[in-house]
């Protein structure tokens, strides 16, 4: 698909406009994205720091989503497990920036090669706008070759 599509189609599905997410930049390739999401009255929450679920929310579906595009048809992917750390309070504008590199992209088609189900892990840092680490997740990937 069309990273320019990708994006806008994204940023069209309810529950991330409903919830301030905004998808801000997709790489060609598809191995960069990058999510933020503005502080509003309604995804904040009783202590007036964003609202935990949406900062889960924001970072749901991105390593999936990049692995089926950058894999391909022959592929089935999955998110398998998801964590989140909280570190701090997150106020204001927060980024999370999803990278697979070209290492990670071999050792998926390595380990997936003979049909072999393979699980790779991925970690990001969602940041606030002073580049603080408000939360730590951790994403298992379910891959196998069709």
């Amino acid at each position: 698909m069309n990273p320019t599509i990708f994006k806008l189609l994204l940023n069209l599905y309810p529950p991330y406009w409903g919830t301030g997410i905004f998808i801000k930049k997709v790489a060609p390739d598809y191995r960069r994205i990058t999510v933020i999401m503005k502080q509003k009255w309604y995804n904040r929450n009783y202590a007036k720091t964003h609202f935990g679920g949406s900062l889960f929310a924001m970072t749901d579906p991105f390593y999936m989503l990049m692995l089926i595009q950058i894999l391909g048809k022959n592929y089935n992917v999955w998110d398998k497990t998801s964590r989140i750390d909280f570190i701090k309070p997150g106020k204001g504008t927060v980024t999370a920036e999803f990278i697979i590199t070209e290492e990670q992209i071999k050792k998926v088609l390595k380990n997936t090669r003979n049909g072999e189900k393979y699980l790779p892990e991925f970690s990001l840092h969602i940041k606030d706008k002073t580049g603080d680490t408000v939360a730590i997740i951790t994403k298992i990937i379910y891959v196998r070759k069709k």
